[in-house]
């Protein structure tokens, strides 16, 4: 809770060389120095993919391994990606995603 509460009262003391934007760590500094460079840092040792970003591996990598870690609760169907469950879960209430006008 305390690492977060920094978000709100540290100052964005990193900034980046290309662009206007500044950060609070220097880790995030650098990895958006990524979008600027176009590097793709992260590689897939099983097909050699590579990813900007270490999370977009990781979640490649189910892809490989088949892991699907997010489960609905009601139906017990499984994804790979959190934002996948979650549409999945508006099918159980009811919620339309894609309105029909007809």
């Amino acid at each position: 809770m305390k690492q977060h509460q920094g978000i709100h009262t540290v100052e964005c003391t990193y900034p980046c060389g290309m662009c206007n934007r500044t950060f609070k760590e220097l880790r995030c500094s650098k990895e958006h120095q990524l979008i600027h460079t176009g590097e793709h840092a992260h590689c897939c040792n099983v097909c050699n993919k590579t990813f900007r970003y270490k999370s977009g591996l990781k979640i490649h990598q189910r892809v490989h391994t088949g892991e699907r870690p997010f489960r609905c609760d009601v139906c017990k169907k499984t994804f790979k990606q959190l934002q996948n469950l979650k549409a999945h879960q508006r099918v159980h209430i009811g919620e339309c995603l894609y309105p029909c006008d007809v």
